[in-house]
C-alpha cells in the first residue's frame, strides 16, 4: 500500500498538467509561456524594438546609417552597429515603443546611463491619455537606490554592471507606447531592448500597471501608503520598496495591510512584520548574536536584495532594496484596493517607536480598464536621492 501512494503521489501532479494542458489547447496564442509549455507551437509573431528597429518591423532591423555607433562603424558601414542606443536630452521625452496589437510585452531590457530615479519610465495601453505605468527607472527594476544590486528572481533580473530586466508580462489589445523622460538637467543615453508577441490576447487578460510613491520623511504616527484609490476588477501582484532609515536599530517592525473591496477601517490581510512580508524573519540576521548583521538574499518570489551600509563619511544612512512578487498568491480583488505599510522600531521599556523614515514604494498589479488617475508624480527634487 506505502509503495502505490508514492506512486499515486508522484501521478498526481503530472495528471494536473496535463489536464491543464488539455484545456488550454483551442486557445493557446504563444503568451504565458512557461517550462511546461515552452514546445508547443504557436502562430504568434515574436518582434523586437531596440535603436536598432525602432518600429520593430520583420526584416528591418541593423539597416541605420547613422546613430551613437556610426563612428566606430565607419569602416564598416550599414549593419555593424551603427545605432545601438540613443541620446535623451535634458528635459526632453522619448518614445521607447509605440506598438499596434493585439500582442503583449513579453521582456524589457535595458541599460540607462544617467541618473535613474531622474528617468521616468511610462506605459499607456489601447490609446489611453493617462499611463498605467508611471515608475523611475531604477525603482522599476528593483534598484531603488540609483546603485547597482545583483537581483536574481522571475519577474525581475539586475545583473552586471547594469543590465535591467523585466519579465512582466504586459497584454495590450490596440496599443501601447513606452516613453522614458529625462528629468536631468543633462542629456542621458540608453541601450534597450523591448521584445513582444503578436497575438490575439484572451478576453480574461488584464492590464499591467505600477506606480511610485515616496514619503521622505514619513509624517509621525502615519502609515506609508503604497497603493489607493484603485477601482476595478484585478490581482495585485508585488512590491518593491527603498527604504532609507533615519534612527539606529532596527526598523521593520511593521505591518502590511490590504485593503480589500470596501475594507475601511480594518483590512482584510494583516501581516506581521516588515521582514515577514518580505519572506524573511528576525531582522535579517544572522550570525552569532554579538555579530550579526543584515543578510542580502534575493530569490525568485523576494529578496532583500540591496544594503547600503554607511561608511564613516558621505554614506551617512542605511539603505535597504526589498521586493515581493506575488506570483504564486496574487491578491485578488473586485472593486478597490488600497495597500499601507507601518514604519515601527524600538524604544525604551520595549515600546514601539513610530520612525520618521525615507520610504518608496512601487506597486504592481493587473487590472481592467479604465484605471483610476495615478497621483501626480512628485517633482525632480523631491524624487531625489541624497
Amino acid at each position: 500500500m506505502g509503495r502505490f501512494l508514492r506512486l499515486l503521489a508522484a501521478l498526481v501532479p503530472c495528471w494536473l498538467v496535463a489536464q491543464q494542458g488539455a484545456a488550454q489547447t483551442s486557445s493557446y496564442n504563444g503568451l504565458n509561456l512557461s517550462m511546461g509549455n515552452l514546445s508547443r507551437l504557436s502562430h504568434a509573431k515574436t518582434r523586437s524594438i531596440s535603436p536598432e528597429n525602432f518600429t520593430g518591423e520583420k526584416g528591418k532591423g541593423g539597416m541605420a546609417t547613422e546613430g551613437t555607433g556610426a563612428q566606430p562603424a565607419r569602416d564598416l558601414g550599414q549593419g555593424w552597429k551603427v545605432s545601438p542606443s540613443v541620446k535623451i536630452g535634458p528635459k526632453e521625452v522619448f518614445t521607447l515603443a509605440q506598438i499596434q496589437g493585439p500582442g503583449a510585452i513579453q521582456h524589457i531590457w535595458m541599460t540607462p546611463i544617467g541618473h535613474w530615479r531622474f528617468s521616468i519610465l511610462r506605459v499607456y495601453w489601447d490609446g489611453e491619455s493617462q499611463p498605467s505605468v508611471e515608475v523611475p527607472v531604477g525603482d522599476f527594476f528593483a534598484c531603488g537606490w540609483g546603485q547597482y544590486a545583483q537581483v536574481s528572481s522571475l519577474a525581475v533580473c539586475v545583473n552586471p554592471r547594469s543590465g535591467l530586466n523585466s519579465y512582466w508580462e504586459m497584454p495590450f489589445r490596440k496599443s501601447c507606447k513606452l516613453t522614458l523622460e529625462n528629468l536631468d538637467e543633462e542629456a542621458m543615453t540608453i541601450y534597450y531592448q523591448i521584445d513582444y508577441a503578436l497575438t490575439e490576447v484572451p478576453e480574461d487578460a488584464a492590464y499591467f500597471h505600477a506606480q511610485f510613491r515616496r514619503s521622505n520623511p514619513l509624517p509621525l504616527k502615519t502609515v506609508h501608503v503604497i497603493l489607493d484609490g484603485i477601482k476595478g476588477w484585478g490581482q495585485y501582484v508585488g512590491t518593491y520598496l527603498a527604504w532609507g532609515v533615519h534612527n539606529t536599530g532596527w526598523w521593520g517592525e511593521g505591518e502590511i495591510k490590504f485593503f480589500l473591496d470596501g475594507d475601511v477601517n480594518f483590512p482584510t490581510i494583516n501581516g506581521t512584520g516588515t521582514e515577514d512580508y518580505f519572506c524573511g524573519s528576525y531582522d535579517f540576521d544572522v550570525g552569532p548574536r554579538d555579530a550579526t548583521h543584515y543578510q542580502e538574499f534575493t530569490t525568485p518570489y523576494s529578496g532583500l536584495a540591496q544594503v547600503i551600509r554607511p561608511d564613516g563619511h558621505y554614506e551617512s544612512q542605511q539603505r535597504f532594496g526589498l521586493y515581493r512578487w506575488h506570483i504564486m498568491d496574487p491578491i485578488r480583488f473586485d472593486k478597490d484596493l488600497k495597500v499601507t505599510i507601518q514604519a515601527l522600531g524600538w524604544r525604551s521599556g520595549g515600546r514601539y517607536l513610530p520612525l520618521q523614515d525615507d520610504i518608496s514604494s512601487v506597486a504592481f498589479w493587473y487590472q481592467t480598464e479604465p484605471h483610476a488617475p495615478f497621483p501626480k508624480l512628485p517633482d525632480k527634487d523631491y524624487l531625489e536621492i541624497r
